[in-house]
């Protein structure tokens, strides 16, 4: 096998819709833990909690609040200790906290080459 075909275990996208004051805390627990490639996006959304506190975006007009997008790719076995990380630290006890899911990653491509990485 080259350097452009790795053979990869089973991988699995956990992303996770987070109160953006939680993420430095998110992040450094996930960097300590071993985690370093991880993706954070700012957005704008909506769920079924509502606040009084809740204001109209500026951008859109259905959204509601700011919300921080965290997306990391792992391989299945360090899937449950992802979602355990970010839940415990994105965990305010309040309604609204956020939410994660988990997919299956099904091809990975190189940027640089192009080239399909193995799974």
């Amino acid at each position: 096998m080259d350097n452009n075909h790795v053979k990869i275990t089973t991988m699995k996208e956990v992303k996770a819709i987070v109160k953006p004051f939680k993420v430095n805390d998110i992040l450094n627990q996930l960097l300590e833990a071993g985690y370093p490639n991880v993706t954070v996006s700012m957005a704008e959304g909506t769920g079924n909690f509502k606040s009084d506190e809740s204001t109209i975006s500026t951008h859109f007009s259905i959204t509601d609040s700011q919300v921080a997008q965290i997306e990391i790719v792992c391989i299945d076995s360090d899937v449950e200790k992802v979602v355990n990380i970010i839940s415990s630290f994105a965990r305010t006890g309040n309604p609204g906290d956020g939410i994660i899911y988990v997919s299956n990653v099904e091809n990975l491509f190189k940027v640089k080459t192009g080239n399909n990485v193995e799974l």
